[in-house]
């Protein structure tokens, strides 16, 4: 993968020999002039830069290839390790193993179920883009489910989903519920950068940014922090937090940040769900409903309430003689 040069392609697939390869440029471009962001076009240039590797050490053309082709891809998928799980600290977590303080698993060596569905999706994609222009394989080579598309097909959402079996060599991909940050680590999690805590779980506006910025710097360098803030993006916050969190021991993300803010919105009685999904800015609003889901955590503090609570003694109303309410119920009563 290497970046493009226009804004109509912002990353090229190239062989071994730095020749770009032509057919997923004419592919990519596709999606970029369907509003496609430039991450979708590095991500499914990945995606087609394992296809063709897998083509090149079968040495079969990305035009004769069969179901054949696309089970050797999921075989492989399935068995090879990712190399971006390899850099890991010393002493840290094995991938794969669930982290005792956060109960949250890591992420496994190999390429996760929904990484290979991805792939099959966008390999798919790529020969049904072509296939209208006489290129490519007379049949796709990624199997498609029937049932699937009849399920999907002409569905109200009022309806119940209907069941349907997955096509061949797609994955069982599980169901990630989401995860919100327990209210002591995430005080942990602001105490060890130094900085005040904002409103739990709520969006961390830019002006917090830089007080954490600038409290982090401080704890850092041992001193006072110069007066003006570091340039913030993504990745500048993400490293940040992920600092605290390796010194806590923990494997919260920032993206779990977002997870707990969505929770607790999506649970407060004086916001409605369809204002949580705008905030969230979720397309469907089943998506924002998965945080209104009652998580294990949950009701185990809600049955250490209920323990906790004292025994309230048993009243009758008067009009009951305490005669008739023994007799029925048993002494004591």
């Amino acid at each position: 993968m290497v970046a493009g040069t226009t804004p109509s392609l912002p990353w090229l697939v190239v062989d071994a020999a730095g020749r770009e390869i032509e057919p997923v440029s004419v592919y990519l471009r596709d999606r970029m002039l369907g509003d496609a962001s430039t991450a979708t076009c590095r991500s499914y240039g990945y995606d087609l830069l394992r296809w063709h590797r897998v083509l090149w050490a079968l040495d079969v053309g990305w035009e004769q290839v069969t179901e054949a082709e696309t089970a050797v891809l999921v075989g492989w998928l399935r068995h090879a390790h990712n190399s971006q799980r390899q850099r890991r600290r010393l002493g840290s977590h094995p991938a794969g193993s669930v982290n005792p303080k956060t109960g949250k698993p890591t992420l496994r060596a190999g390429y996760a179920p929904s990484t290979i569905a991805h792939n099959l999706t966008v390999v798919h994609g790529f020969y049904a883009f072509h296939q209208p222009f006489g290129r490519g394989s007379l049949i796709n080579p990624v199997p498609a489910s029937v049932a699937r598309r009849a399920a999907l097909a002409h569905r109200s959402p009022l309806e119940v989903r209907q069941q349907h079996r997955r096509a061949w060599l797609r994955p069982k991909v599980p169901v990630r519920h989401p995860r919100s940050v327990p209210d002591g680590q995430w005080d942990e999690l602001f105490a060890q950068m130094s900085s005040r805590p904002p409103r739990r779980g709520w969006p961390i506006w830019p002006p917090t940014w830089r007080r954490t910025d600038c409290r982090w710097r401080e704890c850092r360098s041992g001193g006072p922090a110069g007066a003006s803030p570091a340039r913030w993006t993504y990745w500048a916050a993400r490293r940040i937090f992920q600092r605290a969190w390796e010194a806590l021991g923990s494997n919260w993300t920032l993206h779990d940040l977002r997870h707990t803010a969505a929770k607790r919105m999506a649970r407060d009685p004086e916001l409605k769900l369809r204002e949580v999904q705008t905030i969230l800015r979720h397309t469907h609003i089943s998506t924002t409903e998965l945080y209104t889901a009652v998580g294990l955590d949950d009701l185990l503090d809600k049955l250490g309430a209920y323990y906790a609570r004292p025994v309230q003694p048993v009243s009758w109303p008067t009009q009951y003689a305490a005669d008739d309410i023994e007799a029925v119920f048993g002494a004591g009563q």
